[in-house]
């Protein structure tokens, strides 16, 4: 029986799932495995080890794997989606195709069908497809200047709030949070922090890192941090807003999904998202499940051994 492979590469996390024609069998997860953001060898450590994981709950030997598909950001760059390859070729056989996360967290919620996924993780970006098989997108430009809603814009966010509350001669629940996040203890150190160049400073931190924090002062009534997470909702239902009005104009109803780990732990986040969407769209029907992307690279990944053997 063929064994094919799925994987979601995250900026925090990689997960992989191991299936074969008709079961699920198993999952692994590592951590994240943006090649913009972390680098080729941190990259090749996440996949390898996500990889190597489900295969042994699994019981299958990667090098007997059929067919894999990986959904990554900025799959689109030809040297990217390259380099993904030639690491994930270190430990798995078969065919492998690396596609964008959008288009996996699409196939997981909707199929072939149409409807719009919206992604708010360390990154984020609106995506959808319609009956006739057109595409459009908002947002995903990276996260210096755009990823509106992410993980790493709330935890820019937050500093923001921080250092405007320290103008002001006052002190938001936020601060001792974030500093114990990034191992500081002043407000010197943590600017010092922030501004630090991912690419040549070792004491450069990750935003998304801070997303905990935020959602753990806002839970526990923090004005700021419940403000941030409210415009973090907003912000992301203005990105699906967009596809809608570009590919949905007319439509009495159009499916939404929403994929993520700023979505699936934030409550607030979901309610603002959902009630702001539907709001300014109401032909929109928001399911209220979190999406898997992982699952949709897996029934890629058998939709491109069907499509090979065909030929």
């Amino acid at each position: 029986m063929s064994i094919y492979l799925g994987l979601d590469g995250g900026g925090t996390q990689t997960t992989c799932a191991v299936g074969n024609e008709n079961s699920f069998l198993a999952t692994g997860s590592a951590g994240g495995s943006n090649i913009i953001r972390l680098g080729k060898a941190q990259a090749r450590t996440a996949l390898h080890e996500a990889v190597h994981q489900a295969c042994t709950t699994a019981g299958v030997d990667p090098r007997g794997v059929k067919q894999t598909c990986i959904g990554v950001a900025g799959a689109g760059r030809p040297e990217i989606a390259e380099t993904v390859r030639r690491l994930l070729a270190e430990v798995v056989s078969g065919e492998i195709t690396v596609i964008g996360d959008m288009v996996i967290a699409l196939e997981a919620a909707f199929g072939s069908g149409p409807g719009i996924i919206v992604i708010a993780g360390t990154g984020s970006i609106a995506y959808g497809r319609d009956e006739r098989g057109h595409t459009a997108r908002a947002g995903g430009w990276g996260f210096a200047i755009s990823d509106e809603g992410s993980g790493h814009w709330v935890g820019r966010s937050a500093i923001s709030a921080i250092l405007r509350a320290h103008d002001q001669g006052e002190e938001t629940k936020l601060l001792a949070g974030i500093l114990k996040a990034w191992r500081t203890s002043t407000i010197d150190e943590l600017v010092r922090a922030a501004n630090a160049s991912p690419s040549l400073e070792a004491t450069a931190h990750d935003f998304s890192s801070l997303f905990p924090c935020v959602l753990a002062a806002a839970e526990a009534g923090d004005v700021s941090a419940r403000s941030i997470l409210t415009q973090a909702g907003a912000e992301l239902a203005g990105l699906a807003k967009i596809v809608v009005r570009r590919l949905f104009p007319d439509a009495a109803t159009v499916p939404v999904a929403m994929s993520g780990g700023v979505f699936r732990q934030s409550v607030l986040v979901r309610e603002v998202f959902y009630n702001s969407l539907r709001s300014a769209c109401p032909a929109t029907t928001v399911n209220s499940s979190v999406i898997e992307p992982v699952r949709g690279a897996l029934e890629l990944a058998r939709k491109a051994a069907a499509k090979g053997t065909a030929r």
